[in-house]
C-alpha cells in the first residue's frame, strides 16, 4: 500500500502530539514527514515539501490556517481542517459547506475525516472565503453558502435565494433567477442553518426566504403569495408564526 505524507499544524502541543500519537497507531497509512505550530513554521515546511494531507488547525498562534493557504495559493495538498468545540465555528463551516475534525475527535471522526480526504475536491477560494468570513465576523448575517451538489460546489448570495423545498434527504434550492440547485442535505440541515437569516420554515416541506413572501392567503387551508407568484403552503401548526412574523416585517 502506498503510503500517504501528512503535515499536521497546531500552535497547541498537546493537541499536536494526540493527532501524531493516533495517526501513527491507527492509521499506518499515513506518514508524518513535518509538523509545524506556527503559520511562520508551517509555511517554511510547505516551501520545502508539499504533503498529500494538510491538517490544519484553523486558530495559530500567529496567525490563522488561513493565512498559511493565503502564502501558499497553490498548494495541491488535500486538507483537513481542525477546530476546537466552538459553535461559530461549527456553523461557518457548514456555510461554506467544507469538512473539519472537531475537537476532541474520536477515532470515527479522524477516520471518516482521513477517507473523505482522500476523495476530497479541494476547497475553492469562494469557499475558503465563505469560511473565513463566517468565523472572522460570527455575529453578522452571512452573505453566502456553498451548496454542494453532485457534481461541484456552487457559492451563492443568501439574499438570492427565494425557497428550498424537501425532495426526501435532498434539499431543492430555487433561485430568484430562475435556477433550481440540488444538495444532499436535508431541508432541515438547512432550515437550522438559516433560521437565524430571515428564513422561516412555513412546512414541513417549505423553507422560504421571508424577503419574498408578497403575502398570506387565510383561505384554502392558508398559503404564501411569493414576490415570484410562486404559492407555497402553510401547515396549521405554523400559521400563527407566519402571521407574527409577516406583522413584524
Amino acid at each position: 500500500m502506498k503510503k500517504l505524507s501528512a503535515i499536521l499544524v497546531d500552535d497547541m502541543s498537546t493537541a499536536l502530539e494526540m493527532l501524531q500519537n493516533d495517526l501513527t497507531q491507527f492509521h499506518p497509512e499515513i506518514e508524518i514527514i513535518d509538523t509545524a505550530k506556527s503559520v511562520v513554521e508551517a509555511s517554511k515546511v510547505l516551501r520545502k515539501q508539499q504533503p498529500d494531507i494538510l491538517f490544519l488547525d484553523i486558530m495559530l498562534g500567529d496567525g490563522t490556517g488561513f493565512d498559511v493557504l493565503e502564502i501558499h495559493p497553490n498548494l495541491s495538498s488535500k486538507i483537513i481542517f481542525v477546530t476546537a468545540s466552538d459553535e461559530y465555528a461549527i456553523k461557518a463551516f457548514k456555510f461554506a459547506a467544507i469538512d473539519y475534525v472537531l475537537k476532541p475527535y474520536s477515532n470515527e471522526d479522524l477516520a471518516n475525516a482521513i477517507n473523505k480526504a482522500k476523495n476530497q475536491i479541494k476547497p475553492d477560494k469562494e469557499q475558503l472565503t465563505v469560511l473565513q468570513q463566517s468565523i472572522s465576523k460570527p455575529n453578522q448575517r452571512p452573505k453566502k453558502i456553498s451548496l454542494n451538489t453532485s457534481d461541484k460546489i456552487m457559492v451563492v448570495n443568501l439574499d438570492d435565494i427565494v425557497r428550498c423545498q424537501s425532495d426526501n434527504n435532498y434539499t431543492e434550492f430555487f433561485m430568484n433567477d430562475g435556477q433550481k440547485i440540488l444538495v444532499g442535505k436535508t431541508l432541515k440541515h438547512f432550515a437550522d442553518m438559516l433560521k437565524e437569516y430571515d428564513f422561516l420554515r412555513v412546512h414541513q416541506s417549505h423553507l422560504i426566504n421571508i424577503q419574498f413572501i408578497k403575502e398570506f392567503i387565510k383561505s384554502d387551508g392558508g398559503y404564501l403569495v411569493l414576490k415570484n407568484k410562486t404559492t407555497v403552503p402553510v401547515s396549521v401548526r405554523k400559521k400563527n408564526e407566519v402571521i407574527s412574523v409577516l406583522e413584524k416585517m
